[in-house]
């Protein structure tokens, strides 16, 4: 009977142990997330200069900045060439497709989009024309027509990776694709030892701050600099 009351005692010691270590790890998980909001948790559009609304001028910025960031090319310089494409006038599609050539050339190079300019400058203004005559202009349109996925993958320059960066930033203002955390994301989220899941890791934020974490996730799947600086600040 005694040993019975031990191992019973134990059982139940082992569990508190476990309850304890659970309880432990989401503690400094969400430490992690915190940390990760408050310094690394800008949208890359905000990054960009846009104000994200379910508009279709925001809307197009967006669409502009996920082709430039789905090139092989460092996030900032995508986000300096976005950047100059608005401060040129190329704000919405028929701007973009009304721009000759050479000016989208000129104002990708003074964000210092070079290495893709010109094949660049070519997609952004087939694409505009493409939205143009498709969807009238407006974004608004291709989400209420079903699979926005496959209709963003037929915009010149977009394809899988565009489609997806701008799903993960209009979540923000498109709530039916919460949560978008993509490969990158949860790449992040590994490096930082947070959960693994899209699921798992929206319940540790509100819906509004969806878009910032997944946009904080990626930099730290860019660079382990992000990382450790989340880290030292989450340690405290």
């Amino acid at each position: 009977m005694a040993n019975t009351r031990t191992k019973s005692r134990t059982a139940a010691t082992d569990r508190r142990t476990e309850r304890d270590r659970r309880r432990t790890e989401r503690e400094q998980q969400q430490a992690v997330v915190r940390e990760l909001l408050r310094r690394h948790g800008n949208t890359y559009a905000e990054d960009a200069g846009i104000t994200l609304r379910d508009t279709p001028q925001p809307l197009y910025r967006l669409l502009v900045l996920s082709l430039l960031l789905s090139a092989r090319i460092r996030a900032d310089i995508a986000v300096a060439a976005a950047r100059a494409l608005s401060r040129a006038g190329m704000r919405d599609p028929r701007r973009m497709a009304e721009a000759t050539w050479q000016q989208r050339v000129d104002a990708l190079g003074e964000g210092g989009y070079r290495r893709y300019d010109e094949r660049t400058a070519t997609q952004l203004g087939r694409g505009a024309e493409l939205l143009l005559d498709r969807w009238g202009g407006d974004l608004r349109r291709m989400r209420r027509s079903g699979d926005v996925a496959a209709a963003l993958r037929e915009i010149p320059g977009i394809g899988p990776l565009g489609a997806s960066i701008f799903l993960r930033e209009a979540q923000a203002v498109w709530p039916e694709y919460r949560p978008w955390l993509d490969p990158k994301a949860l790449q992040g989220a590994e490096r930082l030892g947070l959960p693994g899941s899209a699921e798992a890791l929206a319940d540790m934020v509100p819906e509004d701050e969806l878009a910032p974490l997944a946009a904080g996730l990626v930099r730290v799947a860019l660079s382990k600099d992000v990382a450790e600086d989340v880290w030292d600040a989450a340690r405290g």
